[in-house]
C-alpha cells in the first residue's frame, strides 16, 4: 500500500539532501548558508509531514497534528509509532532531537556576541549551537528516511 504522504515525506527529504550536497561546493558564505538553512527548513517540514502520514496511517484522514503531542492525544499513547517517536524526542543524540534542535536555533535571532575589553577578559565558553554541519544534516535526514520507510514497511504488512 502506497502512502501519498510518505510519498511527500520522501520528496522533501530527498530534496533536503540534495541541498546538503549543494551547500558542500557552493563558494560563498551567503550560498552555503542558503543551502544550510533550506535543507533544516525541509527537514523540519518533513518531520511535520511524517506525523500527518501516521495520522494517515490511523485512518484519521485530513488531520494535521503540528506537534507529538497532538499526535498523541489523536491516535493514542499506546501506538508504536508514539513510542518510537517519544524514545526518539528523549535521546539526545536522536534525529529528532538534532531536529528540534536545529528549529530552535533557526526560529531565533543568533545571539549577540560579547566584546573584549581589559575589564572582561574572562575565559567563556561559547554556544555554538547544534551541529549544522553537512555530515550531521546528511546523518538526520537519512535516519528520517530510514524511520518514515520503516512506518510504510510495518503497515504495508497489515
Amino acid at each position: 500500500m502506497s502512502s501519498p504522504w510518505h510519498t511527500l515525506v520522501s520528496q522533501k527529504l530527498f530534496l533536503a539532501r540534495t541541498l546538503v550536497q549543494l551547500q558542500q561546493r557552493c563558494e560563498h558564505a551567503s550560498e552555503r548558508e542558503a543551502t544550510c538553512q533550506g535543507a533544516i527548513e525541509l527537514g523540519l517540514r518533513s518531520r511535520q509531514l511524517m506525523l500527518t502520514m501516521i495520522a494517515d496511517l490511523y485512518q484519521h484522514r485530513k488531520v494535521y497534528p503540528a506537534t507529538l503531542e497532538q499526535l498523541t492525544s489523536l491516535i493514542g499513547d499506546a501506538m508504536p509509532e508514539v513510542e518510537e517517536l517519544r524514545g526518539l524526542a528523549d535521546s539526545s543524540d536522536s534525529w529528532w532531537s538534532h531536529l528540534a534542535q536545529l528549529e530552535q536555533a533557526q526560529a531565533n535571532p543568533p545571539a549577540r556576541k560579547k566584546t573584549v575589553s581589559e575589564d572582561n577578559i574572562i575565559a567563556v565558553s561559547v554556544d555554538t549551537g547544534p551541529d549544522r554541519s553537512a555530515p550531521a544534516l546528511e546523518r538526520t535526514l537519512s535516519a528520517m528516511k530510514m524511520f518514515a520507510d520503516s512506518l510504510m514497511e510495518r503497515h504495508g504488512e497489515w
